[in-house]
């Protein structure tokens, strides 16, 4: 610890946002970092416990996790922030973490929710002293590379023959499939990336608002992957049969880590109208239409909008606040919010201790930013959609819900309770079910009972077939949500690494 009794010294500070009336015009990052010298203030509260909650990864009750899932030494790099020693810091980071321009932006910082000092004092800002630490090596000329010119291996992503390299096929480049690639790479694989999309990237690029994660940040690693010999093919359908014909055929390994894109879809009456679309959709439309303008909010034409509309996001999570976030800017008329959850507690409850992380109400951006426009709270909990109304076109223009009493445990509809509001975009922010059932059908991957994701042997990435697969030996391992469902992006870098390392075993490298 560099300096004793520093959190006795300074009070918790976090970084500050830009005013809501300024960001709200335009799709730049909403966050402004710490001065340095802050930071160094506010590394230095970190307390070298003895029982280290925030870098332990560990369930309790199942789905809650405590700490964080990459195991980040979290203490030795707080101790070198203090001391104003930011390479040694990187080089720290990047034992355990490969992307912390990533998780230092987006990451909800389970490892904050664990902090022992957060009990009484309010936890060491582990989030900020890490995108800190990151931003400083790319402003100091990036990440060291993998390899010395001498040292790196080919990058040839052809079958192996004679004195080719050990070569990988990853399907997908979101946070799981980059951290396949990243691990492999690192020890020494050919590795090659296929993405769908025309974008490398997966959810950083088009499932996560710019204001969020500015997409010249996924651009830059992305480039700085390549210059590390990975290779990415963009605009490939892996499910086609071709296509596993020949990454079955030309590579020593697949990992399947296209993430969980499934959508929970809404059944109810209308759900089929225009205007009533998926939020990935949305999102995705928006995030291309800021890359096409190129900064200029007046080229700025997204294929969906929700300009001079009545918006209504159904679902909660991250991806509902960045709905709310992105109609906003767009020039919604208004923005309502409903989530089928009842509030959670301002507090936690004694059912929910400490280092479990906390169930208590948050306002995220995207709802500070409805309030300071429109008054209030955007967001109804305990709503129960019944069905979209639209017009002689086929047109959403209302929906119609009714509140819903927890008070039991289970939900109950309350009598007479029903509501129509106004509403000429619908966002589906609903969650999703697991990964395209088409890619794993292609590639043979047998399904669990009762779910829709992939089997695997136990504790372990490798897939089970199916009885039907196709005739090939070549191995097949999921990573990241494709194998869990829907995560958080550090969950699923953290999956992705342990995917890779399960290969690198496999292929005995």
């Amino acid at each position: 610890m560099g300096k004793v009794g520093g959190f006795l010294e300074f009070d918790r500070t976090t970084h500050s946002e830009r005013p809501v009336a300024e960001r709200l015009k335009d799709f730049g990052d909403i966050a402004l970092p710490l001065p340095d010298e802050e930071q160094r203030f506010q590394a230095c509260r970190c307390m070298n416990c003895g029982v280290a909650f925030c870098q332990t990864g560990a369930s309790f009750g199942g789905a809650r996790t405590s700490g964080c899932p990459l195991y980040n030494l979290i203490p030795e790099w707080n101790d070198l922030v203090w001391r104003g020693l930011w390479d040694q810091a990187a080089a720290r980071m990047r034992i355990t973490n490969p992307f912390p321009e990533f998780t230092g932006r987006v990451c909800p910082a389970l490892c904050e929710a664990a902090c022992n000092l957060g009990r009484d004092r309010g936890a060491t800002i582990i989030k900020d002293d890490e995108r800190a630490i990151s931003d400083h090596e790319w402003a100091s000329g990036g990440p060291a590379p993998l390899f010395s010119a001498a040292d790196k291996p080919a990058a040839s992503g052809a079958a192996t023959s004679g004195e080719a390299p050990t070569s990988v096929a990853v399907v997908g480049s979101g946070p799981s499939g980059l951290a396949v690639a990243w691990e492999l790479r690192r020890r020494g694989f050919a590795v090659r990336v296929f993405e769908k999309s025309d974008a490398a990237g997966g959810l950083l690029r088009y499932g996560i608002p710019a204001m969020k994660l500015p997409k010249d940040v996924v651009e830059r690693r992305i480039q700085w992957m390549r210059d590390q010999g990975i290779a990415f093919e963009l605009d490939y359908d892996a499910a086609a049969e071709e296509s596993v014909s020949r990454l079955c055929g030309d590579f020593d390994a697949v990992v399947l880590a296209a993430g969980a894109g499934e959508p929970r879809r809404l059944r109810v009456p209308g759900a089929q109208l225009d205007g009533v679309v998926l939020a990935v959709d949305y999102l995705t439309a928006s995030t291309k239409a800021v890359e096409g303008a190129g900064g200029d909010r007046a080229a700025y034409d997204p294929a969906i909008s929700a300009e001079g509309k009545d918006v209504v996001v159904i679902g909660g999570g991250d991806t509902g606040t960045d709905c709310v976030a992105t109609a906003l800017r767009q020039g919604a008329r208004s923005v309502r919010q409903l989530e089928f959850m009842p509030q959670p507690p301002e507090h936690r409850l004694p059912s929910n201790p400490w280092p479990e992380w906390p169930i208590e109400l948050k306002v995220d951006y995207g709802q500070q930013e409805a309030i300071q426009v429109e008054g209030e709270d955007p967001r109804t909990f305990g709503a129960d959609t019944l069905e979209l109304l639209g017009d002689e076109t086929g047109a959403v223009q209302s929906l119609r819900f009714a509140h819903l009493d927890w008070s039991g445990g289970t939900p109950v509809r309350i009598e007479g309770s029903e509501e129509e509001i106004p509403a000429q975009l619908v966002l589906i922010a609903m969650g999703f079910t697991g990964p395209a059932p088409e890619l794993l059908e292609a590639f043979g991957v047998a399904v669990q009972e009762q779910r829709t994701l992939p089997a695997t042997a136990p504790q372990n990435h490798r897939a089970l077939r199916t009885p039907d697969a196709p005739g090939f030996s070549t191995p097949v391992y999921v990573a990241g949500n494709t194998r869990s469902g829907a995560s958080l992006v550090v969950s699923a870098i953290a999956d992705g690494l342990l995917c890779a390392r399960e290969v690198a075993a496999g292929l005995d490298r």
